[in-house]
């Protein structure tokens, strides 16, 4: 788990295939990010998508990434900037929401100007995802926990609107956004298992005294 409170924003310096046409291999450089109590197996995630530590020094990791992370993400098959996030620990103060690093989709920046000291970003989100978006619910871009301040039910697309602060924007990656970027998109936890209880519909009937037969 994460909590989508970027830690550092590092490199991916370089770009190996693995065999028979799995993946790829790919070599990070961590930037300011501790990497001293980071061991093999580990997970970190890279602008959002949960990745584990195959190899590392002092200042670089590894990791190995599927053809169906490739196809699942955006941002990790070629050199550049990445946001990293280390796993979340119990003693750790949850300053965004918790975040799986699983990413859900992909979106589009459809806006993204300044407003006085702010910006304001607006992203083009699948119709898929259009409800798990709410006013004032979180969302994860690019592996960073933010907070959807307007949502449009377009015809083509479900558009959120987002404002970055300055501070995001240093620390992170998304300063580097500009209008047709596409990002990473991860929806709130919560949201998805609210889906998943609307949804569903028992076929067999609960047994007596179970959890599922309580009122």
């Amino acid at each position: 788990m994460f909590t989508g409170i970027v830690a550092a924003v590092g490199r991916i310096v370089t770009i190996s295939p693995l065999a028979e046409n799995y993946g790829l291999r790919l070599r990070i450089d961590a930037g300011p990010l501790d990497l001293s109590d980071v061991a093999l197996g580990d997970s970190i995630a890279i602008n959002g998508a949960c990745m584990t530590v195959v190899a590392k020094d002092a200042s670089h990791f590894d990791i190995d990434v599927s053809r169906e992370s490739l196809l699942r993400t955006v941002g990790l098959s070629e050199p550049g900037p990445v946001n990293l996030e280390k796993a979340l620990t119990l003693s750790q103060v949850l300053g965004g929401h918790l975040v799986s690093g699983h990413v859900d989709g992909h979106g589009h920046v459809a806006k993204f100007e300044a407003v006085g000291e702010s910006w304001h970003l607006a992203i083009d989100a699948p119709l898929d995802l259009a409800r798990f978006f709410a006013y004032k619910g979180s969302v994860t871009v690019q592996g960073v926990s933010l907070t959807v301040n307007r949502v449009e039910d377009l015809e083509q697309a479900c558009r959120i609107h987002i404002n970055l602060i300055p501070h995001t924007l240093q620390q992170t990656t998304l300063a580097t956004l500009g209008v047709g970027s596409a990002v990473n998109l991860e929806v709130d936890l919560i949201a998805r298992y609210c889906e998943r209880l609307l949804q569903f519909k028992p076929t067999i009937e609960p047994i007596p005294g179970s959890l599922a037969s309580e009122p």
